[in-house]
């Protein structure tokens, strides 16, 4: 793979990682509009996200096999393009029982961008350049995500909120035809195979061999794996639902366009994810977790300061470490799955994405009871789950592989 090409090819995932998080966080700035339009509480509201999250769960187990027969490139982008006519369908709704079955119709269609990106470089890049190219596709979820809610909520102070939603279906748009364009037509892996089908030699095994694939997905350092991404996004999605009420109410006041600013911290992880992963090449995706985690505890805590710029700090702080957890399972399943790896892939999405449904719900007693500081402590408790799970069964790379070569013919799909 000459320099080039692997530059383009870094670029064009940096690029689906944004077309993947464009749409799936679009509706959190605005829940105050949402609730007096579709007269319902902006805790209620909230389920806009966890609809979305919900239907992400649901279809991500299947991506690998219904995606198999198609070109990687066309899957990834089909499903970035199509995603804006559900995202137009959310603009329009009449009742919010439309607007939410629209946002679960988003959600079907984004774990065809995700986890077909993600395996998709896990087939072309070597195993060190893969957990590098996994965080810069994560920084670009974190770019992505944080300009949907904040176009969402710039242009909703403005236009209205359906006009501003209307604004980034035509975003995703775009992007899915940037990634066409983008994405080479026969991509050439790092060990010089040229690559232009959908299916993957891991994809053909676990075709073959489900019961090798079910050995495989349920040996503890993956099902703690699936756990650990659950928490981290629970963490996430409580976070940034409820802190925007938070910050609504006095002493700070702040309006839609204020919230959807908000999201700028995310910008942090944009630079700190890449960074995190060039470290990830020298050491297992198991340390760079536990930073992470011991990272999130004390941010999560600054956010309970009374000051507008801890609160800022904390969210800042608690968005980077996140992102780079989500790197370091993405790096970490990919290391350890063998022939399991595109639906492991789709397990853990499945079971991140469940947990950000979690994340949107769950705190919404503890918000009503003990206001922000409950949702810390939801936030806290999910993180310190997340690095228990990691420090007591992630194994290191070299363990990992070790055990691979130890397990019998028939698991590996040999």
């Amino acid at each position: 793979m000459n320099g080039q090409h692997d530059k383009s090819l870094r670029a064009a995932f940096f690029l689906c990682g944004c077309a993947a998080f464009l749409n799936l966080y679009a509706t959190q700035g605005i829940l105050r509009e949402l609730a007096a339009t579709f007269g319902v509480s902006a805790e209620r509201a909230g389920q806009g996200v966890s609809a979305t999250t919900l239907a992400v769960a649901i279809i991500a187990p299947f991506v690998g096999t219904l995606a198999g027969p198609f070109a990687r490139r066309s899957v990834i982008a089909l499903a970035a393009s199509l995603s804006a006519l559900p995202a137009l369908w959310v603009a329009h709704a009449g009742s919010f029982a439309s607007f939410l079955a629209a946002r679960f119709a988003v959600g079907m269609l984004m774990p065809f961008v995700f986890a077909i990106s993600v395996a998709f470089i896990g087939e072309l890049f070597t195993r060190e350049q893969s957990a590098e190219v996994s965080a810069l596709f994560v920084a670009g979820t974190t770019l992505g995500g944080f300009a949907g809610r904040f176009i969402t909520n710039a242009c909703a102070s403005v236009l209205g909120w359906r006009y501003a939603l209307d604004i980034v279906a035509l975003l995703s748009l775009g992007a899915g035809v940037a990634i066409y364009l983008c994405l080479p037509r026969a991509a050439v892996s790092a060990h010089g195979r040229a690559r232009t089908g959908g299916s993957s030699p891991d994809d053909a095994r676990d075709t073959h061999h489900a019961p090798s694939r079910l050995a495989l997905l349920t040996r503890r350092p993956l099902l703690a794996a699936f756990g650990f991404g659950a928490c981290v996004l629970a963490s996430q999605v409580a976070t940034f639902t409820f802190v925007g009420l938070r910050l609504a109410q006095p002493p700070y006041g702040f309006g839609t366009v204020q919230i959807g600013a908000l999201y700028a911290v995310f910008l942090l992880a944009v630079v700190v994810t890449p960074l995190a992963g060039r470290f990830a090449r020298h050491r297992s995706p198991r340390e760079l977790a536990l930073y992470a985690a011991l990272l999130a505890l004390p941010a999560a805590g600054l956010t309970l300061a009374h000051g507008l710029l801890p609160i800022l700090c904390g969210l800042a702080l608690g968005s980077t470490a996140v992102f780079v957890e989500q790197a370091a399972a993405n790096a970490f399943i990919s290391q350890t799955a063998g022939a399991a790896r595109s639906t492991a892939i789709g397990v853990y999405l499945s079971c991140y994405y469940l947990g950000g449904s979690l994340g949107s719900i769950l705190p919404a007693s503890a918000w009503r009871q003990w206001g922000w500081a409950g949702c810390v402590a939801f936030v806290m408790v999910a993180q310190a789950i997340a690095g228990w799970l990691a420090w007591r069964f992630w194994r290191d790379p070299a363990h990992a592989r070790a055990t691979e070569k130890r397990m019998p013919a028939v698991l590996d799909g040999r």
